[in-house]
């Protein structure tokens, strides 16, 4: 009675996930490692959330406040990373190992000093920018928020480091070894928060001592692991620390439309995040565990689009769009059904699973409509909104999905947001309508391009 079903599962893989590039084999054994490491990224970001709840509504508040803008600026040096990832994937398709190695070091050279700037930045204009951004913050919001962006810009360059070579080995398929390294950085930053926080009760200072040690130990790992470990790239220290502008011409091609593009993604959320903040600490820290648990529903989906961008790109290394469209169609399904499975995992589980956050009573049922709501309409919109530009990206259609992506931010997130959460005054669930709203529109321009040829018409390598 086993067999025949196994049979029929092995079948359907093979029909929609195996083609002349790569087969539904090499498909599971690039996506479950990324699978591993969104769901222990995302799981230890909830228990991380639940320990700086312990430290009260302020310090959660603040957390969740700087970490719009960490993901803003953590944007700009992971878009360029997702380009050296497309553009190693790229030539590992081709067959061309020299230039993977070149693409490579490109990669972690660009990308780490890139953050180097970045993290100046958040350091230096700390003060200025939390004025700006969120001056109506209450007193004791706004100092831990301070701690907390001077903590985490200081570690961007290690994160940065980290994020480069997992790029890299996603690129070459090498998933395990970028699941390794994102599982040494993220259980080290779990168990000294542990310390720092719960033992020693250090708040958001802990937090980013944690942090920092987190990400730099990473980073060493990360370095140690692409000079003396990895047989296949055979990189040294002076490729890194000289700049290929060939290469770095090719890695920014994609790099810099996509950096482009979560510039103004990330500054729209922002600018949402402003309006929540104006409506009261309350609404922050209900809009933080609300996004928790999207997270958490996110995790297949988000392991896909990673995954994706390695077969679609390396599908191009070898000229076959025939293969490239077939994935991509499929990916979009396999995504939406994951929000099916993982809805009917998480909903009936909610009363106990907020508790972990310690969240007023007053704002239970906010939150619980907001993930009810938007646990429904991910099924339908996310895949069109994130797995199909992931798909277009990979095969070189850069500069289209981030122009699309940028003007429905602004056009419809946060126009929409503004109106239906403060005009209209529906709240934090007004902000998170209108971002549904936003990935309806820029999910079925992206459908259209994907069911034409442009996107596919590209020359990267």
């Amino acid at each position: 009675m086993i067999q025949p079903n196994v049979n029929v599962k092995q079948g359907l893989l093979e029909k929609y996930f195996s083609g002349q590039s790569m087969d539904y084999r090499q498909m599971i054994a690039l996506f479950i490692p990324i699978l591993i490491d969104q769901a222990f990224v995302v799981g230890l970001n909830l228990v991380n959330t639940a320990m700086i709840s312990s430290a009260g509504v302020a310090a959660i508040s603040a957390v969740n406040m700087i970490d719009s803008i960490n993901i803003f600026l953590l944007s700009v040096f992971i878009a360029v990373a997702t380009g050296g990832t497309v553009v190693v994937a790229q030539y590992k398709g081709s067959g061309n190992n020299a230039m993977v190695s070149k693409a490579t070091a490109g990669a972690v050279s660009s990308v780490s000093l890139l953050a180097l700037c970045v993290g100046l930045f958040g350091v230096l204009f700390h003060g200025p920018l939390l004025n700006l951004l969120f001056g109506a913050a209450a007193p004791d919001v706004m100092a831990n928020g301070r701690t907390y962006l001077i903590g985490s810009s200081i570690s961007f360059l290690g994160i940065a480091v980290v994020e480069a070579v997992c790029g890299a080995l996603r690129g070459i398929g090498s998933t395990r070894a970028s699941l390794f390294l994102s599982l040494i950085m993220n259980l080290i930053y779990v168990l000294l928060n542990l310390v720092f926080i719960n033992l020693l009760n250090m708040g958001v200072l802990g937090m980013s001592i944690s942090i920092n040690i987190a990400r730099y130990l990473a980073a060493f790992c990360a370095l140690y692991y692409l000079f003396r470990l990895d047989s296949n790239l055979q990189i040294k220290l002076r490729d890194i620390l000289s700049l290929n502008l060939s290469m770095l011409k090719k890695i920014m091609f994609i790099g810099f439309p996509f950096a482009a593009e979560q510039m103004f993604f990330n500054g729209g959320k922002i600018l949402t995040q402003i309006f929540i903040v104006s409506i009261g600490t309350y609404a922050i820290a209900a809009n933080a565990i609300g996004a928790a648990f999207a997270g958490v529903m996110q995790i297949p989906a988000n392991a896909l689009a990673l995954t994706i961008i390695t077969v679609v790109g390396q599908c191009m290394g070898r000229g076959d769009v025939k293969d490239a469209r077939k994935f991509i169609k499929s990916f979009i399904v396999a995504s939406s059904l994951s929000f099916v499975l993982m809805g009917l995992l998480i909903l009936p589980f909610f009363k106990p699973l907020v508790s972990l956050f310690h969240p007023p009573a007053e704002i239970v049922d906010d939150i619980f409509l907001i993930v009810l709501i938007n646990t429904i309409l991910q099924v339908p919109l996310w895949s069109i909104s994130f797995i199909v530009p992931s798909g277009l990206r990979a095969a070189g259609d850069s500069k289209f999905t981030s122009i699309v992506s940028m003007l429905s931010m602004w056009l419809f997130r946060v126009v929409l947001g503004y109106i239906l959460g403060i005009v209209l005054d529906l709240g934090v669930l007004g902000v998170w309508l209108a971002m549904d709203c936003e990935w309806a529109v820029r999910g079925g321009i992206f459908l259209k391009r994907f069911l034409g040829k442009k996107w596919y018409q590209h020359r990267l390598i």
